[in-house]
């Protein structure tokens, strides 16, 4: 039984709003990651992030992080009936314990949503995947920058507006990880979407494009050897139909 409260929201998406009714008709242990809703669905994984996002932003999602035995760390996704409620009344991902040992952890409070971002004037795919490959190089620089995959779909678009302001990978990595906190980073994607919006550098000066070079246009002159016109920059010389029978066989 799903209430009135999610399908008539009136800020969540009818994305959103589809993707919770879904979610909750599943059986628990269901795989409700990105890439296997991408499967399930045409909208795409990008779109996907965003409306979980939204879930999770407005208590209908819960994203929990526990450690199985073995030293494993695993995320689950509680879906909520009700906002707010922590009874696990539908589908968790990645199933913590295959051989169904129960898994004791702390629930976590809900994620505060992020900051919003910049947004590229045309989101060209290729642009996005830039973003995103930037995004995932971070952390080779600083472990503490390891982004989940929705964090990397909100931050992408950021990205790619410094990119397409003639900003180069190397200078949006130094703006998005220097001086950092003495303490350590708490939230590396909140801290990300701050500064790509607060840092957001002025779009490159409007250069007038090069006029086109002109075609050169010699002068007509008359064939010393039939007298026809034709175009040359030599004052004396033969068409070329008479340079072909100039020259010996």
């Amino acid at each position: 039984m799903i209430g009135n409260h999610p399908a008539q929201h009136r800020e969540l998406s009818l994305l959103a709003i589809g993707l919770g009714v879904h979610i909750q008709s599943l059986p628990k242990g269901a795989r409700i990651d990105i890439k296997s809703l991408a499967v399930r669905f045409p909208e795409g994984a990008t779109r996907i992030a965003a409306a979980l996002r939204e879930l999770e932003s407005h208590g209908y999602l819960r994203r929990e992080r526990s450690r199985i035995p073995g030293g494993r760390i695993v995320t689950r996704t509680v879906s909520c009936n009700q906002p707010g409620h922590h009874r696990r009344t539908a589908a968790t991902a990645d199933r913590a314990d295959a051989s169904g040992m129960p898994v004791q952890s702390k629930e976590r409070a809900l994620r505060k949503s992020l900051p919003a971002v910049p947004r590229p004037a045309r989101l060209a795919p290729a642009l996005l995947q830039a973003a995103t490959d930037l995004l995932a190089d971070l952390r080779r620089h600083d472990p503490g920058f390891f982004l989940s995959a929705c964090d990397t779909a909100h931050l992408a678009p950021g990205v790619a507006a410094w990119l397409e302001r003639d900003v180069s990978a190397t200078a949006v990595r130094q703006a998005l990880t220097a001086d950092l906190p003495s303490e350590g980073v708490r939230r590396p994607a909140a801290l990300l979407a701050h500064r790509l919006m607060a840092l957001l550098p002025p779009p490159p000066p409007f250069r007038t494009p090069a006029a086109p070079l002109a075609a050169v246009r010699y002068p007509v002159r008359n064939c010393d050897g039939c007298d026809r016109g034709f175009r040359s920059p030599e004052p004396t010389a033969r068409c070329r139909d008479c340079q072909e029978l100039a020259v010996p066989a």
